[in-house]
């Protein structure tokens, strides 16, 4: 725990260091390391590893890694090759009328332009709008990802206002904030779909509970808020503790399968995934790919401290 304590927050902070950045994504076993994580750099190789999730029984969610752009190029860049994925992930799939979709996609509003110094409110918001129209029109569902507290207020008034075109849009609220728990019974109505995660941000203690106790009790009350609420739950966690919580929330509150559903990352937990599948639950896979991975990939190593023994060991292996 001492170890995870000291870890954490040196790891975070190097997520954000250009100069670690140069160094690490330089070592040639990072690639290896980092493949466990994403699924390639091009749409065909985020096709592929969707492709074969969803012959699993998987459900996916997929995101186009990029953050925090303050060029208006590369925003409209990043939509670009989202519409590119939706028209690939599209071909060839019959009409699908099941009420949850098993295919999605995961945005993230920084890297549409909601940093951009002038109208970045604007500019992600139409962005978003665009990629949302496409998913609709090719079937697929759209969540906005959370990113650091300063941008949570922004992230939450462009959902709202997006919701009115599509009211199957997803968002992500993250249970470290000792915000989240409001922001579950405001958007915890009929139609929401909200992702419940733990949170992966280095964030100051006013706004952050800090403790792994005090972060799971945060998870397990906004879990109940969302699964006593009229929306759709996505209880994204690897904690098996959570995932019973999740399950007796389930039990009491009377939802069925297609009432919620798990969510783990790519090349985290295989075997868990493929247990809740073969339970009869629906489990989603949050699939990342594109060539701006670092800061994903940092804060994977962050979250457990058998990421960063993983990537110690591959280091070790190829000096």
């Amino acid at each position: 725990m001492a170890f995870s304590g000291l870890l954490r927050p040196a790891v975070l902070a190097a997520s954000r260091s250009p100069r670690i950045e140069r160094t690490i994504t330089r070592m040639p076993v990072t690639k290896k390391v980092v493949d466990r994580f994403v699924a390639g750099e091009t749409e065909d190789a985020a096709v592929s590893t969707t492709s074969a999730l969803l012959r699993s029984g998987r459900l996916v969610t997929i995101d186009y890694l990029g953050e925090d752009t303050t060029d208006l190029d590369r925003a409209q860049g990043t939509v670009a090759h989202y519409l590119r994925l939706l028209s690939a992930l599209s071909k060839g799939r019959a009409e699908d009328d099941q009420p949850v979709r098993p295919l999605e996609v995961s945005l993230k509003l920084s890297a549409l332009g909601q940093s951009l110094p002038r109208n970045g409110y604007a500019i992600a918001r139409e962005h978003a709008h665009q990629i949302c129209t496409a998913a609709r029109d090719a079937g697929i569902w759209v969540t906005i990802d959370a990113e650091d507290h300063t941008t949570t207020d922004s992230t939450l008034a462009i959902v709202r206002e997006l919701r009115l075109d599509f009211p199957w849009l997803g968002t992500v609220l993250q249970a470290y904030l000792k915000r989240t728990e409001e922001d579950c019974r405001m958007f915890a109505g009929t139609g929401s779909r909200i992702r419940l995660c733990k949170g992966a941000y280095r964030e100051p203690a006013k706004v952050a509970y800090q403790s792994r106790a005090a972060v799971d009790e945060s998870y397990a009350r906004c879990l109940r808020v969302l699964m006593e609420g009229k929306g759709y739950p996505m209880v994204a966690t690897h904690d098996p503790a959570l995932i019973d919580e999740a399950l007796r929330y389930v039990h009491e509150t009377g939802r069925s399968s297609g009432d919620f559903e798990f969510q783990m990352l790519h090349g985290i937990r295989d075997a868990e995934q493929r247990r809740l599948v073969a339970a009869g639950h629906a489990l989603r896979v949050y699939v990342p790919y594109g060539d701006q991975w670092y800061g994903y990939f940092m804060r994977r190593l962050a979250e457990r401290p058998a990421n960063i023994a993983f990537f110690l060991r591959s280091f070790g292996r190829n000096r």
